[in-house]
């Protein structure tokens, strides 16, 4: 069983090494198109975020913070999150900043998550500008603090970190597409390669005579070559 399965090893390594130019060439061209695709096609991404943390404001009289008060703000969290991202604020966030923009054209640039268990909000802004990815950024963080007030009644939202212009961006990433792409044309190519020789059925060497056909072979005639 172990001189079959040495066997099959064998034959699997002679398969890549006779058919190794097409795997290479495959793996090229996925490497080849992957590297214009990311350095000539694709838009530069940059990002940015504003965060904000709910709790007392600076103006506050209170100097001590109870512990009910933190679990009632980390409650207030996810829906603040919701509102950030309402058409209430993204509507005023357009007149603001003069966009010809929808609200929904804003959302898909948007990202507002909240850090775990905590009282932070990180409102994220993804674009190929990236000084009006900072200025919609800090626009909404500033929108979403005045609606939450009119909306909850409550003065509990503080900027801790404002929004500034990236210098790098984020996407593409073409030595990690490029990476990707040759171990999927690597793939692609074994693949092929194997099915190449998975459906060819014929009979080349007197080896393969004895291994699918189980008969003897008798003789062998050499190829002549006329001077």
């Amino acid at each position: 069983m172990a001189l079959n399965e040495e066997m099959e090893l064998k034959d699997l390594f002679e398969i890549i090494r006779k058919r190794l130019g097409l795997i290479v060439i495959i793996t090229l061209v996925a490497v080849l198109l992957s590297a214009v695709i990311s350095f000539f096609l694709l838009d530069e991404v940059y990002e940015t975020s504003t965060t904000l943390m709910v709790g007392k404001t600076q103006n506050s009289q209170a100097n001590t913070i109870e512990y009910n008060d933190i679990l009632a703000n980390q409650k207030l969290v996810k829906t603040y999150s919701v509102i950030a991202k309402s058409d209430r604020v993204l509507d005023k966030v357009v007149e603001k900043l003069q966009l010809d923009l929808k609200p929904a054209d804003l959302r898909e640039k948007i990202a507002v998550t909240s850090e775990g268990e905590t009282e932070i909000i990180r409102i994220t802004v993804e674009d190929t500008d990236p000084a009006f990815a900072t200025d919609l950024a800090n626009a909404i963080a500033e929108v979403f603090m005045r609606e939450v007030v009119d909306i909850m009644k409550l003065d509990n939202v503080q900027v801790i970190d404002v929004a500034k212009v990236p210098q790098e961006p984020v996407k593409p990433k073409p030595l990690l597409n490029i990476a990707i792409a040759g171990v999927l044309g690597l793939m692609l190519g074994l693949g092929l390669v194997f099915l190449i020789e998975y459906l060819d059925n014929t009979i080349k060497m007197s080896d393969d005579i004895e291994r699918y056909l189980e008969l003897p072979v008798l003789g062998v005639i050499p190829m002549y070559e006329e001077q």
